[in-house]
C-alpha cells in the first residue's frame, strides 16, 4: 500500500510535470532533465526521487496529451462525410505533432520502458486505421494508400513543419491530399 504524497511533495511532483511538459515541448524527449528540475526549482534528485528513468517521467506526461489525439479521433468518427474526416483528422493530427515536438518524437521514437507511451501508439494505430478504412471503404483514398504510406506522408509533414513551421506543411499537405483522394 503506497502513502498519499506529502503537499510539498504533490507540489513538487506538479512542477516538474508541468515543467517537462514544457521542457519536452521545445526540446524535444530528449531535453535536458536538469533544465526540468532547475525550472521546477527543485534539484535533480527531487526528480529522481519522483520520475526514476526519462521513460516514467514521458510515461506520466502521455494521458492529457493521448486524450487530446483521442478527442481528434472522436471528431472524425462524428464527421458524416468520410473525405472530411480523414482530413480532419490527418490536419489536426499534424497540427498536435508539429506544435509539440516531445509528442512527434514520443509517437516516433522507440521508449519501450514507457508502458502508457507504447499502448498510446497502438491506439493511435488503431484510429488511424479506422478513419483510413472508412475513406476507402466510401471510395475517398486511393485504395492502394495503405496504413503505413499514411504514417510515413504524416511523420515526413510532422518533420517538414518541426523544421520551417506551419505555412510549409500546410501547404504540402494540401498536394498529399491531392495525390491520395481517390478518382
Amino acid at each position: 500500500m503506497t502513502r498519499p504524497l506529502r503537499r510539498d511533495a504533490a507540489r513538487n511532483r506538479e512542477k516538474l510535470l508541468r515543467e517537462a511538459a514544457d521542457v519536452f515541448t521545445e526540446q524535444g524527449l530528449d531535453g535536458s532533465l536538469e533544465e526540468v528540475a532547475r525550472r521546477a526549482g527543485v534539484s535533480i534528485g527531487t526528480l529522481y526521487n519522483h520520475f526514476p528513468t526519462r521513460d516514467t517521467l514521458i510515461d506520466a506526461l502521455i494521458p492529457p496529451r493521448v486524450a487530446a489525439l483521442d478527442q481528434i479521433a472522436a471528431r472524425a468518427a462524428t464527421e458524416p462525410d468520410a473525405w472530411a474526416a480523414f482530413t480532419g483528422f490527418v490536419g489536426d493530427l499534424l497540427d498536435r505533432l508539429t506544435a509539440d515536438r516531445g509528442l512527434l518524437e514520443a509517437l516516433t521514437g522507440d521508449h519501450p520502458a514507457a508502458a502508457q507511451l507504447v499502448e498510446a501508439c497502438h491506439r493511435g494505430m488503431s484510429q488511424l486505421s479506422t478513419v483510413l478504412e472508412r475513406a476507402r471503404k466510401a471510395d475517398a483514398v486511393r485504395a492502394d494508400a495503405s496504413d503505413e504510406d499514411i504514417v510515413n506522408l504524416l511523420w515526413a509533414l510532422a518533420l517538414l513543419g518541426e523544421a520551417t513551421g506551419p505555412i510549409a506543411w500546410r501547404r504540402c499537405l494540401d498536394f498529399v491530399l491531392d495525390g491520395l483522394r481517390a478518382g
